[in-house]
């Protein structure tokens, strides 16, 4: 008979979280590459864009409140009449708007870790049951540490009414967690600025969607 083998039990292989090297591949300006022909980006409008111009900017925040400099963001949106560039958008009753394609991506800046978008600001939607959301626009965030990309919404302090009634803002039990997918309005240099911080963890976390 063979002797029973006393098994050998091996040590766990380091591991380690998505870095910035997601910053090659997606944003590779932002990296200091000159890699493609095209680069997506942060500005979504054109001169012919209809709508109200906006900048959104921020910060993301981790759990012990620290600013994150090296996250990537995406956003897509409807347009100024409340339509997504999308064939599966079925609202045919609204314009559609060719020069605007609704989807950008940003990086918060190493240095200060403020991320912006220049964009405009979205109108109504109609969603599938017939119900009528609050004009915001749909958030992807990625970080280390992230290794699965989590979902939020922008909606907009300027519009208490419809955020009331929206569906899914309304979802929300915890009447108090509603304001963390609000951006404050304010004007610089007469510019309209919506301010949305980002938080991972914590006391303020950020309302995230599972989608």
């Amino acid at each position: 008979m063979n002797p029973v083998s006393t098994p050998v039990y091996l040590k766990e292989t380091a591991s380690q979280t998505a870095g910035p090297y997601v910053h090659i591949g997606l944003a590779p300006k932002q990296a200091g590459f000159d890699i493609f022909e095209n680069n997506f980006g942060n500005v979504l409008t054109s001169p012919e864009t209809k709508g109200e111009r906006i900048r959104i900017e921020g910060r993301v925040f981790d759990g012990s409140g620290a600013i994150i400099k090296d996250v990537l963001l995406e956003i897509w949106q409807a347009n100024a009449a409340g339509r997504y560039n999308h064939p599966a958008d079925k609202q045919e009753d609204k314009p559609l708007d060719k020069s605007f394609r609704g989807w950008g991506r940003a990086c918060t800046d190493f240095d200060s870790g403020v991320y912006t978008f220049e964009t405009i600001k979205p109108g109504s939607v109609t969603g599938r049951n017939g119900k009528t959301m609050a004009p915001h626009i749909n958030v992807w965030v990625v970080a280390r540490g992230i290794n699965i990309g989590l979902s939020t919404r922008i909606y907009f302090s300027d519009e208490e009414k419809a955020n009331a009634e929206d569906p899914d803002m309304s979802s929300i039990e915890w009447v108090e967690r509603r304001k963390t997918l609000v951006a404050q309005r304010s004007e610089k240099d007469g510019q309209v600025v919506y301010t949305f911080d980002i938080y991972l963890q914590g006391d303020k976390e950020t309302v995230f969607f599972d989608v």
